[in-house]
């Protein structure tokens, strides 16, 4: 598709190393350590839904439950 002046848009993945070095710099380890954080927590907090407990002491039991049933 070609614009009004003639010229094509940038397509996906056209960037230059301008670009590159740019988004580089937009990296922040320590918030990029919060998101896989966050996602582990609400990952834990689907499971232990799933699995009908709501505290630690409770999921303590299940697995304690679990281990005398298979041991």
């Amino acid at each position: 598709m070609f614009s009004m002046n003639g010229s094509q848009p940038p397509q996906r993945g056209d960037h230059s190393f301008e670009d590159e070095e740019e988004d580089d710099d937009d990296f922040d380890p320590q918030e990029y350590d919060s998101t896989l954080r966050l996602e582990r927590l609400e990952s834990l907090e689907e499971e232990m839904q799933d699995l009908g407990v709501t505290t630690l002491d409770e999921v303590r039991q299940r697995i304690a439950e679990l281990h005398r049933e298979l041991g």
